[in-house]
């Protein structure tokens, strides 16, 4: 019980599961000297245990933008019955690459080919660690990405980037771009458009069933001149994209998603992060499970108890 959270108490969830964390996980990169690590966290028991994939952003702070951050997501996404993996990306500050590399400063491409390898050693990982050994459902595997880590997701959904071939990976089913970068082009900002020539989506081709989530109040003007909707993009133009949950007051934080207490977060607000918490798992669950009605709760429960603080657009006809 969290005595900060008031109206979103009432978003229904499942009874909170004693979790496990196993960190740290390394896996070799071919053609790269250094390791990949990650962090493992899942339910204590269980089987069959659905995957998220979570791509972490950047951020001022040295460890949350990597296998060490975001745990008010990471923990409940574990104890709600899935096993949460995170790799530390090659832009961390402090597990990642050198600026020098080529792929820098957004290191876009070696963010996806770490989760690529991630997906291609599941087998190994389970064989490895026994706490883990044939206990996850490699037929269910979700991504969440957060900021840099939505650019990442919607790459590996579909997402083309300029003078990029496509990095679709159909081994995951479902996503969740996190205040999730916008339209480039005209849309950025000269200096933008400069340094960042990678910031040139194209959601249009973004295959994969998705849910965006954005903050109102998520202006970016170090990037665009547009207001904060300039987040909410990859929904209006992925066709896979089926519901957009919009935080009201929310910035880039989403109510404090990376980490606790942190300077990351420059909206921390307790209900707003149970929100984000509640609302995407549901979204998972009912996306990978069909029949599964938590997504449909969970949009009711909103939208009576807790509508001052959010609220779904939905695209398509479908409950779910």
């Amino acid at each position: 019980m969290n005595n900060l959270v008031t109206e979103s108490k009432m978003i229904p969830d499942s009874t909170s599961q004693l979790t496990q964390s196993i960190s740290p996980v390394r896996l070799a990169i071919e053609g790269r000297e250094t390791l990949l690590e990650l962090r493992i966290t899942m339910p204590l028991s269980g089987d069959n245990i659905p995957i998220i994939l979570l791509s972490h952003g950047h951020g001022p702070s040295s460890y949350l933008p990597s296998k060490d951050g975001y745990a008010p997501l990471v923990n409940y996404y574990a104890e709600q019955g899935f096993a949460v993996i995170q790799p530390t990306h090659a832009s961390s500050r402090v597990g990642g690459l050198a600026e020098s590399h080529a792929d820098a400063p957004l290191f876009l491409n070696e963010r996806v080919r770490e989760i690529k390898t991630i997906l291609d050693n599941l087998v190994h990982i389970e064989r490895d660690i026994s706490s883990v050994s044939g206990r996850l459902d490699k037929e269910r595997i979700a991504i969440v990405g957060h900021s840099a880590g939505a650019m990442t997701a919607a790459m590996l959904m579909g997402m083309l980037l300029p003078e990029n071939q496509s990095a679709l990976d159909e081994r995951i089913k479902v996503g969740v771009l996190l205040a999730a970068v916008g339209k480039g082009g005209d849309d950025l900002i000269q200096s933008a458009r400069e340094r960042f020539p990678q910031i040139n989506p194209d959601y249009a081709s973004m295959k994969i069933q998705n849910l965006v989530v954005y903050g109102d109040q998520d202006l970016s003007p170090h990037f665009t001149h547009r207001g904060a909707d300039w987040h909410a993009d990859a929904y209006h133009l992925c066709p896979a994209s089926d519901y957009l949950l919009t935080l009201i007051g929310g910035k880039h934080g989403l109510g404090g998603i990376a980490g606790y207490d942190a300077k990351e977060t420059d909206d921390e607000d307790p209900d707003r992060l149970a929100i984000t918490q509640k609302m995407t798992s549901a979204y998972l669950k009912s996306a990978l499970y069909k029949g599964d009605t938590a997504w449909k709760d969970a949009c009711a429960a909103l939208s009576t108890s807790a509508s001052k603080h959010a609220y779904v657009e939905r695209k398509h006809s479908a409950e779910s």
